[in-house]
């Protein structure tokens, strides 16, 4: 179960980090402006976001495996109608809208809740680390092929051959039923309840707070990384792979802090992350750009890249517990995703006013440690109700 898990989260969202390397020959060849390829891959993250709730309160009630299915047909529409855009409008349709709805199905949160279910409290930290890890892995094979295809093939058959990947997540779904829930007792919550349970924990609302700058962060990198080093006299191949890095080493960062965080307080290793990366961003203003310093930002930037993930999921589901956890994270997802909005478009408004990324590295740097202010007083110990349910 978990291994099929893994492949679906590889695929789906893998192929989603690989979109910032279509960035300059998009925008060249139709004659957009960055800023219009940035506020598409924005509005994908802002519909994904709102969707999420939605979807994982589905996945929660009808079962995980339509929702994923579901979701990966309409992601692999969305890149073939991206395929045949000709204009900034057809691309914000398909590329979008189509594609931002499709990504809450093949992606970690329905993956997570369905797995989470099966796994005990105290090793659900480092499978939802292993499961996070794909993605980054996803990103590390898929960055470098997507710039393959774009040199072989040009970017229009590039979406196509991206979208039949998607056509091996149904197979891997199935498996996702696979393995009994843990069983639990006490008395079952209504939706209604669990909601009201969140909405007044303030734990959770700082999490969710939180979590917005995580998605600053990685949908601003994801989408600008590559042509920031472009424009920085980087090779397009070097630049994709200083984007493949952090794939790669996000391997390793994600399952190391799910596995600390089966032993530590969760929210303090969050706290540190979140400071970790302002001081790498901040170091993109002072150490000068070149192949070998855009080698060395993917590699520190991996470490933390989605790390914040199996902590920040963890804490949802050790304080709520795992029965409604699809729909609960969902929401701190739609939170990640209006940053990834913000990081998204910003990064493109900035650089088409101002002509650089200064601003925007300064300003990545700054929410940084206002989220390392957020995490800090989060209480995350389990509910009374589950104690009670527990003894």
């Amino acid at each position: 179960m978990i291994f099929c898990g893994v492949l679906i989260v590889l695929i789906g969202g893998g192929l989603r980090q690989s979109f910032g390397v279509f960035l300059r020959p998009v925008s060249l060849d139709m004659g957009i402006g960055r800023e219009a390829f940035g506020l598409v891959l924005a509005a994908q993250a802002l519909i994904y976001g709102v969707s999420q709730p939605v979807v994982g309160m589905l996945a929660d009630r009808f079962g995980a495996i339509r929702m994923i299915i579901a979701g990966a047909a309409l992601y692999a529409l969305g890149l073939w109608l991206a395929s045949i855009a000709m204009s900034a409008t057809d691309l914000g349709l398909g590329l979008g809208l189509v594609v931002g709805l499709g990504l809450s199905g093949p992606t970690q949160v329905l993956v997570m809740g369905a797995v989470g279910k099966a796994v005990p409290e105290n090793r659900r930290s480092v499978v939802f680390g292993t499961i996070i890890a794909s993605t980054s892995l996803g990103m590390f094979l898929f960055v470098p092929g997507a710039q393959f295809l774009l040199d072989a093939v040009g970017w229009r058959d590039a979406f196509l051959y991206l979208a039949l990947l998607l056509a091996l997540v149904p197979f891997f779904a199935f498996r996702l039923g696979s393995a009994p829930p843990v069983p639990t007792a006490g008395p079952k919550q209504s939706l209604r309840e669990a909601i009201d349970e969140a909405r007044g924990h303030s734990g959770y609302l700082l999490l969710t707070a939180g979590f917005f700058v995580c998605g600053f962060h990685v949908t601003f990198i994801a989408t600008h990384l590559p042509a920031f080093l472009v424009d920085n006299d980087v090779s397009p191949t070097l630049a994709a792979n200083a984007l493949a890095m952090i794939g790669l080493f996000n391997v390793a960062g994600a399952y190391i802090f799910g596995a600390l965080g089966d032993r530590f307080s969760k929210k303090n290793l969050l706290c540190i992350l979140y400071t970790a990366r302002a001081v790498v961003m901040g170091m993109v203003l002072i150490v000068p750009i070149n192949d070998v310093t855009a080698i060395i930002f993917g590699v520190c930037m991996g470490l933390l890249w989605l790390a914040t993930v199996p902590l920040t999921s963890g804490i949802v589901a050790q304080i709520f517990g795992t029965r409604y956890f699809s729909m609960l994270f969902g929401v701190v997802i739609m939170s990640h995703q209006f940053g990834s909005f913000a990081g998204a478009w910003l990064g493109g408004y900035i650089y088409d006013v101002t002509g650089t990324y200064d601003l925007m590295w300064l300003a990545a740097a700054g929410v940084g440690l206002l989220a390392t202010v957020l995490h800090w007083p989060i209480r995350e110990a389990p509910l009374a109700r589950l104690s009670q349910e527990q003894a």
